[in-house]
């Protein structure tokens, strides 16, 4: 069995983090059997070395070695190309082409992105693994391959199961050995030497010197985060070495070449609810029953106006502001409510109100109290509830808290000292 540095010059794996070499490790273990492997890990950390080692390492390294990546094929095609079709299976199938399964009968087949497969082939893929048997689309004749599976992604596979984009039986039949590459910004100690390495070959490549970092540049190089790990600091190292004529980089000069951190990323989007906005559905529900009880009072009291004045254009003149804020604003809604010149206003006899409810024409909140003593404790509490936090929302200013509630600056007022807030 040869050693994890042997296995690294081989393959031009730079790098000494104690995650790289259990990793190589594990491949070296696990070449010799033909189990398959999950690599897992972020985009552009080189996982498809993995799937080279083990193929190098194993009985099938004389037969082929194919790479394919699951996530730049079609979905209507993707099956033609794993396990091949007869001809006329489908418009265009002028002849019987081969799979990869077919092809690399005997070998060792890399699916890269292998959680992009459609659900369709997923089941295919299932069948290979379990018996070793496919059937080429348009075909029904059962075929046989021996073939090595290695897979490799990026997603997080336990998320997509949840979702049902990925069968959880193939994971589990995928992942007999799970090897995980660790991301660049947990191998500090291998960024610089990543650097140096790709700088000496673009320097032997564009034939010119090497670039060299000044220790405040290390500092930076180490300290960045390298979401788009090796593949992202690769870039890095070429561009400086094309671009740059002072073959020594400060940290200044580094830094105008890496993307600034808050620059052009997406907005962070919280997944907890704020307590004090309207989000739920039990919120809005609550708000509109607090918007129609406002509405029921302002009717009551206009109601109560008619009843004492008797004259309709009196209360009209009296309660514009209200009639206005309970029909609306527009001609047509005002003439809803108008009595007909010609028509008798309905009297009220004296008998039909009682002493108790006679009320002092300066108290104008009357039957609001009246509401609240019968309404259920529930929504009591809930209207305390929307005051505090419309005022929390507000920081406390009660004109504008009460114009989200919908209901006047007084009447918010009185609530306030009703609810000693």
């Amino acid at each position: 069995m040869e050693s994890i540095q042997a296995i690294k010059q081989r393959f031009g794996i730079i790098g000494n983090a104690p995650s790289l070499n259990r990793a190589i490790e594990k491949a070296i273990q696990v070449a010799p059997t033909d189990i398959s492997v999950l690599v897992t890990g972020e985009s552009g950390v080189g996982k498809e070395s993995i799937p080279k080692i083990i193929h190098q390492l194993s009985h099938r390294k004389h037969n082929k070695y194919i790479a394919v990546n699951c996530g730049a094929i079609p979905e209507g095609t993707i099956d033609s190309e794993l396990f091949g079709h007869e001809k006329g299976a489908f418009t265009g199938a002028t002849q019987t082409r081969q799979g990869y399964f077919e092809v690399a009968d005997g070998g060792t087949i890399f699916l890269d992105e292998v959680g992009e497969l459609p659900l369709t082939t997923q089941v295919r893929l299932l069948r290979i693994l379990e018996n070793g048997e496919f059937l080429k689309v348009g075909s029904s004749k059962v075929q046989k391959t021996n073939v090595r599976i290695v897979a490799a992604t990026n997603v997080n596979i336990f998320e997509a199961i949840d979702k049902e984009k990925f069968r959880e039986d193939l994971y589990y039949r995928l992942s007999t050995v799970d090897i995980h590459i660790p991301p660049l910004r947990e191998r500090q100690e291998d960024i610089h030497l990543l650097f140096r390495k790709f700088a000496s070959d673009f320097a032997l490549k564009y034939k010119m010197p090497t670039v060299k970092l000044t220790d405040n540049a290390v500092q930076a190089l180490t300290k960045h985060r390298w979401s788009g790990n090796i593949r992202q600091l690769r870039n890095i190292a070429e561009q400086l070495s094309v671009l740059e004529q002072n073959r020594t980089i400060t940290a200044d000069t580094l830094s105008s070449y890496l993307p600034k951190s808050g620059t052009n990323l997406p907005a962070v989007i919280k997944t907890s609810k704020s307590e004090s906005d309207f989000s739920s559905e039990r919120e809005i529900l609550y708000k509109v029953l607090f918007d129609m009880k406002a509405d029921l009072n302002d009717l009551k009291k206009l109601t109560m106006e008619l009843m004492k004045n008797g004259d309709t254009k009196d209360v009209e003149k009296d309660n514009k502001t209200l009639i206005q804020k309970i029909y609306g604003k527009n001609k047509e809604e005002e003439t809803i409510y108008e009595t007909p010149q010609e028509s008798e206003v309905l009297s009220i006899a004296e008998h039909a109100v009682d002493q108790d409810e006679i009320i002092d024409v300066q108290d104008k909140y009357h039957f609001a109290e009246d509401i609240e003593e019968e309404e259920t404790l529930s929504l009591h509490d809930k209207e305390l509830e929307l005051i505090k936090k419309s005022l929390e929302r507000h920081n406390g200013k009660r004109k504008l808290a009460a114009a989200e509630l919908g209901i006047s600056e007084r009447t918010l007022y009185r609530k306030i000292k009703q609810y000693d807030l």
